[in-house]
């Protein structure tokens, strides 16, 4: 567990990071970069402070109690011999429970940095941020992966974070994009991606960390977590021939982002299926969302007239209803002992998606009153890096 921790960790820094910071343009390279570092350094916190206890800990079907607030609860006593476990996974230490549920509420907040690169505001990012991640990500988390969560008592299935990282970032994604407005010359004009070998390794630390996203979930080293393993690299390489071939087909040549936006695509909508199906089933699963993703990175962007500027919608939120539905019909109850419900993951999907379109809209208005959103007209043309931070890559 503490490897998997790692491991998801390694996908937010310096993952999603690199991923991201390749596909802007040089001068919001470093502001892009601040985001994400700043974003797992608050999350941490509040994790801590609050978030872990209202995600993880029995309270209502909507909420988590009060037992871990205030980086308490965590205990370890060496002389008593004991040592706090979590009902959720009492085969480990909490403390190692709580850090990897963090390593997971950090990287959904960094996902949706995605949508709104270029044009917001670093303290309405913080700002953001902090509040999304009490308000939205919290309660969702417990929903779902929570025993007493409502979701999780009506039978949803969500292995690894399909609805609660992936559905949720992309429909807060797109829910920023319509607030913020397009980038200035958005349609007009080039948006030249800096540097495309860094989305690449961004792209590679994903995958490889993916093994720690899903695998780990299974809370154990065995044989359920070797499936994990299994369908999980299965689903990336499906979906990175999927869209590949679909982007050969359609515009006469294969590219590098493709490849990177497919397998990303796959494991997206493999997250949530990765400890219920077979790996026959993870390959449908995987070219399903390879097609499914480049079309909503592409036709469905055009006719949601949102500058979602990496696709977090496109691909996030597009490969996690995938992934949760096809759930549904895939689970395998000779693998998890699970029965799989296409109506209860079209529930789930569509509790998330309404929650996070409406309660980010609602912190969005909140940071507008504190601070404003978008940066103002020089700062953009100049760069976020110079105007924001005072910094430029030369």
């Amino acid at each position: 567990m503490m490897t998997s921790t790692a491991l998801v960790l390694l996908m937010t820094l310096p993952g999603i990071a690199l991923f991201y910071a390749g596909m802007v343009r040089k001068k919001n390279v470093l502001n892009t970069m601040a985001c994400v570092v700043a974003i797992a350094a608050l999350v941490s916190l509040l994790w801590f402070a609050v978030g872990y206890s209202w995600a993880f800990t029995p309270g209502s079907g909507w909420l988590g109690g009060s037992e871990r607030l205030w980086f308490s609860g965590l205990d370890y006593m060496k002389e008593a011999g004991k040592v706090a476990v979590s009902h959720v996974a009492p085969n480990v230490p909490e403390s190692v429970y709580a850090m990897f549920q963090l390593s997971f509420a950090i990287i959904t907040a960094a996902l949706v940095v995605g949508s709104f690169v270029e044009r917001m505001r670093f303290s309405a990012m913080l700002w953001f941020i902090g509040m999304w991640t009490l308000f939205v990500y919290a309660p969702v988390a417990h929903w779902v992966w929570e025993p007493g969560g409502w979701l999780a008592k009506l039978g949803a299935l969500d292995f690894a974070g399909g609805s609660v990282v992936h559905i949720n970032a992309g429909v807060s994604g797109l829910v920023c994009a319509y607030f913020l407005g397009a980038r200035r010359g958005y349609g007009r004009e080039p948006f030249e991606p800096f540097n495309l070998g860094l989305t690449m390794a961004g792209a590679g630390l994903l995958w490889v960390g993916w093994f720690g996203f899903n695998a780990g979930s299974a809370v154990a080293s065995d044989g359920r977590a070797g499936l994990a393993m299994a369908v999980t690299h299965i689903a990336a390489a499906a979906g990175a021939i999927s869209w590949m071939l679909g982007e050969w087909v359609l515009r006469r040549r294969p590219s590098l982002l493709g490849l990177c936006s497919g397998l990303v695509a796959g494991l997206v909508a493999i997250t949530p299926a990765s400890g219920f199906v077979s790996p026959r089933s993870a390959l449908v699963i995987g070219l399903v969302a390879g097609a499914a993703c480049y079309w909503g990175a592409t036709g469905l962007k055009r006719l949601l007239h949102a500058d979602d500027s990496l696709d977090v919608f496109g691909v996030h939120g597009i490969g996690g209803i995938v992934g949760c539905l096809l759930t549904g019909v895939f689970a395998s109850k000779t693998i998890s002992g699970a029965e799989g419900s296409l109506f209860v993951q079209a529930v789930s999907a569509g509790a998330v998606m309404a929650y996070s379109l409406i309660m980010t809209s609602l912190l969005l208005w909140v940071t507008i009153l504190i601070v404003g959103l978008r940066v103002d007209e020089q700062t953009e043309l100049n760069g976020l890096d110079i105007g924001q931070h005072r910094e430029r890559i030369s």
